[in-house]
């Protein structure tokens, strides 16, 4: 399906970037507008040869829907095109005035201008099924009427608006959750059953209605809890956004849209939705990152110490050989405390890579480094690598790195090992080349235990392949290829 943008740059050159926003603000926020006029929204945008092309569609939650199949990138049909040509021409509603059969129901339409600064743009159809028909009860004519104010709001340019919250965030309220009208005083007109549920769980008493939600509401709030700065301008429908109320163990989010005429104030429809059970499991989210945080803190702080306890045996032992068996230890346990380091201070179970395996590959090249000057740069990135493959991985890149450092370098001042990466979503591509004196011939990579841990580790734990081969002009190149785990919804437990 064509986007919006798509569309209006098919159809419509003479708008602009601002009307196109004007156009994607409408479109992510009239939602609302559908769900209390129980109708279809068609947006009708006209074209540069004089048709109209559909270019979004909304369908209501609270009624039937008119049209079951999507017909955004359509063309108007003949007998709409009329009623859509005079609304844009006089930048007034038009309303039919008998309705326009669709198969086997009944449909009445009305045509609203979408206005920006005092010029139509485009067109929006309210389509409203009249095949359930019945007699209106309150709730629906209190619906409709806060309808037929934002409609009249689209057509003289005051709807939507920039600073309001669009889309479904954080468990953002709808129509059907609970409604507050309010006049232009912040009183309560009329209150919808779900909305008077949500504030008498907060701990309203009694029917809502003549009263100042505000007031109402600052009664129930805590004197010692946390107040949005932003609730008062929001309960009182002064500003088109959004706030948190919590009392009682209750949480409820409310969110205000300002209705409007000519720049006065009418009043508010402010929607609600108790959320108590979404803040419980975000507080919950809270405290498990930062318990995981807070362990992989403890685990770095412990690797630290296993690595000052190698480093302290190793000054006691004669041995040359075991000296450098634990520095090895020392150097691969403090390398695997970068990790935790770099968990610990990230909010999900990813791992900045780029930054770890800089310090880790220059901390491994000045260890192994034996009076030579070793030069090692990084080309291309690895972005944020999953923690399940992080420790593996930069356990590998160093090893490799102070191999190609301690044996291909002997009796040289300088050299180089560049590490060059490839990464196409989770696929890895990595190369580890140096200018040192290359592999030795007819060996291969040899059987140390620093090639034995790398093997095993691409292998098991990276699920990839590992080669080494001589680099032309001098020197080894080992290339790594594997496959990155997905990152881990945070949300799972």
């Amino acid at each position: 399906m064509p986007t919006l943008s798509d569309l209006v740059t098919r159809h419509a050159r003479q708008l602009d970037a601002a009307d196109l926003e004007w156009l994607h603000l409408l479109v992510g926020d009239w939602q609302v507008v559908s769900d209390l006029a129980f109708a279809d929204l068609v947006l009708w945008l006209p074209t540069d040869d004089g048709d109209f092309v559909a270019v979004g569609q909304a369908r209501p939650s609270t009624g039937a829907t008119v049209h079951h199949d999507d017909i955004v990138g359509s063309y108007a049909p003949e007998g709409q095109r009329p009623q859509l040509r005079r609304a844009l021409e006089e930048q007034a509603p038009q309303r039919s005035r008998e309705p326009r059969w669709f198969g086997a129901y009944a449909v009445r339409e009305e045509a609203v201008p979408v206005v920006r600064r005092g010029r139509a743009i485009a067109v929006v159809a309210r389509q409203t099924n009249l095949g359930g028909a019945r007699t209106p009860s309150r709730l629906e004519l209190n619906y409709v009427e806060a309808a037929d104010d934002l409609v009249g709001m689209i057509a003289r340019g005051e709807y939507p608006s920039p600073d309001a919250p669009t889309g479904p965030r954080r468990g953002a309220p709808r129509v059907g959750d609970g409604l507050v009208r309010l006049n232009s005083e912040g009183e309560v007109l009329y209150a919808s059953p779900n909305a008077l549920s949500c504030f008498h769980r907060l701990g309203a008493l009694g029917d809502l209605v003549g009263r100042s939600l505000v007031e109402v509401t600052a009664n129930l709030v805590e004197q010692r809890a946390t107040v949005d700065e932003s609730m008062p301008l929001v309960l009182m429908g002064r500003a088109p956004w959004r706030t948190d109320v919590e009392a009682r163990g209750v949480a409820l989010s409310l969110r205000a849209v300002p209705l409007t005429e000519h720049g006065d104030r009418l009043g508010a429809v402010v929607l609600c939705r108790d959320v108590s059970e979404l803040r419980r499991r975000e507080r919950e989210l809270i405290t498990k990152d930062a318990t995981i945080r807070e362990i992989h803190h403890r685990v770095k702080n412990n690797l630290q110490t296993v690595a000052a306890l190698l480093r302290l045996q190793s000054r006691r032992v004669e041995s040359p050989e075991a000296k450098e068996a634990l520095g090895e230890a020392m150097r691969r346990v403090a390398t695997i405390a970068l990790v935790h380091e770099a968990l610990s201070q990230t909010i999900d179970e990813t791992v900045p890579f780029d930054d770890l395996v800089g310090r880790s590959l220059r901390l491994a090249a000045d260890v192994a480094t034996a009076g030579a000057h070793v030069r090692t740069t990084v080309r291309g990135t690895f972005g944020s690598v999953p923690a399940d493959d992080a420790t593996a991985l930069v356990l590998v890149l160093t090893e490799l790195v102070t191999n190609a450092v301690e044996h291909g370098f002997e009796g040289r001042e300088s050299g180089s090992v560049e590490v060059v990466v490839d990464r196409d979503g989770e696929e890895l591509r990595v190369e580890v080349a140096d200018d040192g004196a290359g592999l030795p011939p007819g060996r291969g990579a040899g059987t140390g235990l620093g090639t034995q841990i790398v093997s095993t580790l691409v292998a098991n734990e990276l699920r990839g392949t590992i080669a080494w081969h001589p680099r032309e002009g001098g020197g080894t190149s080992v290339v790594i290829e594997c496959r990155l785990r997905e990152p881990r919804d945070a949300t799972l437990g």
